[in-house]
């Protein structure tokens, strides 16, 4: 038998049929929704006259537009609160299950599958957004749709879908003092550009990958997309498997022996084919943070942003546009420069792990006068088992707030917004123009970057801070 890639492997079992010339049509094992795109989907099956056909494998939550203050009290913005009422109803009429506003298990669509144990090794997963590529953590085939396919899943539990190709990233060595999953990521999207991986499905491989705890895999397959990715996974191992084994409860029928059992078709087979290979050496990775108005604007935290000399002539008018709208130079050094936000959340980097790298860096130490910092859980029970950890009481004694959970200021689709002109340094996936407020200027980095930069007032080098 010819060897197999994990995604063939995957994609293969759930083709319920193949379109000559065209897209398979694919099962989708999972769906996931959420309150902003799916409100028009239910809408076409109305209009349509027909119903949700499998309501038991859809899980809905609200989190986009959510406040993460007083979530006791009504939503005050009025589209917000229409379209999670909307939510609300839509769920209610066709039986999903729903975690709405102040549900124990409410929080960001990407944070909460995991932990809920709804994420698991070889199914294919889709929801209407594009960062659904975190689920690939766990072996899962798992990639954003559009509003036109939610609700072609909502009646089909199936969708059209063009077979992507493969590519397999390599990651070996070893991680230097400061470097975390968020580094990784943004350093391989730095090497390649956000085009470097369109048209392909990406498996992530080696050493430095085997190491990352699920948290830090979640962060790598969620960033996939900034790439040009349709998705990433990476092959489930013993990580996986305590993960799985240590969480609080399963969906009912499901037993982590029984997945054992599978265990090896979980895996690329020796001498699977990829249509593209890609190799990094974990040790060159330093600390990262963004200079420009794109993630693959990248750059390690004590080097220089580019000068035009070395920008390709094509790149020069974007890259100078970019710069433009950051203030920034080129040949500039970041490193001291003063910042105004820090956000610490999202599907990014709002899990538990997250919250712990942060408060190990401002621990016994005080927030920067003029900082104001966004410290906000991805879920219900990362907020939990921070107080459980007294990391709320580590951050307080700072002079930190944790909030409540929701995508918060990832994409200024709530209260959450960073002004016009203000520098933001944030643990998310996408910087670019206006993405967290009109005018902010975004510079997407990991939890110690940020937790580093929250307690000097400016970009620093969190390795100035481990020991």
């Amino acid at each position: 038998m010819e060897p197999k890639t994990l995604f063939d492997k995957i994609w293969d079992s759930h083709v319920v049929q193949s379109v000559e010339n065209g897209p398979d049509i694919l099962f989708i094992d999972r769906h996931f929704i959420h309150e902003v795109t799916s409100p028009q989907a239910f809408n076409g099956l109305r209009k349509r006259g027909i119903s949700v056909l499998m309501p038991e494998r859809t899980l809905a939550t609200a989190d986009h537009n959510i406040p993460t203050k007083d979530q006791d009290k009504p939503i005050k913005d009025e589209l917000s609160r229409n379209q999670v009422d909307r939510l609300t109803e839509n769920c209610r009429e066709n039986g999903i299950e729903y975690f709405g506003l102040n549900h124990s298990s409410n929080g960001i669509v990407h944070v909460i599958g995991p932990e809920l144990g709804y994420t698991r090794p070889g199914m294919t997963i889709v929801c209407g957004d594009s960062h659904t590529s975190t689920h690939g953590a766990f072996g899962a085939v798992a990639f954003g749709i559009g509003t036109s396919e939610v609700e072609m899943v909502l009646a089909t539990q199936c969708i059209l879908q063009p077979r992507p190709g493969k590519m397999r990233i390599t990651v070996n060595g070893s991680l230097g003092k400061g470097v975390s999953a968020k580094d990784v990521i943004m350093y391989i999207i730095s090497r390649i550009s956000t085009g470097g991986a369109t048209g392909y499905f990406v498996e992530y491989a080696g050493s430095v990958i085997r190491g990352l705890s699920m948290e830090g895999r979640m962060t790598v397959c969620n960033m996939s997309i900034e790439m040009g990715a349709r998705g990433g996974l990476i092959a489930p191992d013993d990580t996986t498997m305590k993960y799985l084994r240590d969480l609080p409860s399963f969906p009912e029928g499901f037993s982590p022996d029984f997945l054992h059992g599978q265990w090896n078709d979980f895996q690329s087979d020796p001498g699977a084919v990829f249509d593209r290979e890609l190799e990094f050496d974990g040790s060159l990775i330093r600390p990262m943070i963004t200079y420009g108005t794109n993630p693959g604007m990248g750059m390690a935290i004590d080097d220089s942003i580019p000068r035009i000399n070395d920008i390709k002539a094509e790149d020069t008018a974007s890259f100078l546009k970019s710069l433009d709208y950051m203030g920034f130079e080129p040949g500039m050094k970041l490193l001291g420069h003063p910042v105004d936000y820090v956000f610490v959340g999202s599907c990014t980097n709002g899990r538990i792990e997250d919250l712990r790298e942060f408060a190990r860096i401002v621990r016994g130490k005080k927030k920067a006068a003029g900082i104001n910092a966004l410290i906000v859980p991805g879920s219900k029970a990362v907020e939990r088992q921070a107080v459980s950890e007294g990391i709320d009481i580590i951050l307080r004694e700072a002079g930190f707030e944790l909030r409540q959970p929701g995508c918060s200021s990832c994409l200024a689709m709530n209260e959450d917004k960073i002004p016009a002109g203000k520098y933001a340094v944030s643990t998310t996936n996408r910087n670019f123009e206006g993405r967290q407020g009109p005018g902010a200027r975004t510079l997407l980095a990991s939890p110690l970057v940020a937790a580093a930069a929250a307690i000097t007032g400016q970009i620093t080098d969190p390795r100035e801070f481990i020991i």
